[in-house]
């Protein structure tokens, strides 16, 4: 159901079983999937490539010009999954070039006027918090949940089954499983309970990610000692390849960790 009452334009692609409700707006170059449903007030501007099932709320804005200097007004890309819910007045800003883009994978419940940047990707399965920031190239793991009004500054990486507690300011990268609160941003412990409750995790996946954080964030000793230390004292299994590598391939630069590589 098209309301006649919404601006879609003629060129959009709508899927089927789409709803768009009186006084949404519907951009030229847009992509709507089956089931999707457009709230009144709700804008999905050009550029935006949208799968099957996800509604969009009063006054949310997906696909909005990228807030920086260096788009020039080119062509550029937003892309959301399937099955997201993106609540009242979100804005979610496109790419600033034709490469790459702004991306939400599937699944997602992003809450009241949050802020997703351009080219950051929310990898799917996340929830964001009402009033959470998020800057421009951020990427969000899977099945991490952001509080309300946590802000992640541009260019950070927060890792799988994170949990940041609410009024958080993140400047660096959220290692996987963990608990991050206050500020300054510092280590809490395990994302235990979440880990329990909605993944498939044992207790044993549990007290290694618990160990190994230890060796980070509780040890008095370097980063570069405490991978040594987790290599020697845990078993190779997927929790242990999964936090060395995120701390690899991110630089060994962690929240409220110094940063020391003797």
């Amino acid at each position: 159901m098209i309301s006649p009452l919404s601006h879609v334009d003629p060129s959009a692609k709508i899927g089927q079983d789409v709803t768009i409700h009186p006084f949404a707006f519907v951009d030229a170059d847009v992509e709507i999937g089956d089931g999707c449903e457009i709230m009144p007030y709700a804008s999905v501007m050009r550029g935006t490539r949208m799968g099957k099932n996800n509604k969009v709320y009063q006054g949310a804005i997906v696909g909005a010009d990228p807030q920086d200097f260096r788009w020039k007004g080119g062509e550029s890309y937003c892309y959301i999954g399937d099955n997201n819910v993106i609540r009242e007045s979100v804005i979610i800003n496109r790419g600033i070039s034709s490469q790459g883009g702004t991306r939400i994978g599937d699944g997602c419940f992003i809450f009241a006027n949050s802020h997703v940047g351009h080219d950051s990707h929310i990898v799917g399965k996340c929830v964001l918090g009402n009033n959470v920031m998020i800057a421009g190239d951020v990427e969000i793991d899977e099945c991490t949940i952001l509080s309300s009004a946590v802000i992640v500054h541009e260019g950070c990486h927060v890792g799988k089954w994170a949990l940041v507690k609410g009024g958080c300011r993140i400047g660096c990268n959220v290692p996987p499983f963990v608990i991050i609160a206050h500020n300054p941003a510092s280590y809490y412990g395990i994302n235990a309970v979440v880990m329990r409750k909605d993944g498939d995790f044992s207790e044993s996946d549990i007290d290694d990610a618990a160990k190994a954080y230890r060796h980070i964030y509780q040890c008095s000793t370097s980063v570069f000692n405490a991978l040594k230390r987790i290599e020697a004292d845990i078993d190779d299994n997927a929790v242990r390849r999964e936090v060395l590598d995120f701390i690899r391939r991110n630089n060994m630069r962690l929240v409220a960790v110094p940063m020391n590589y003797d």
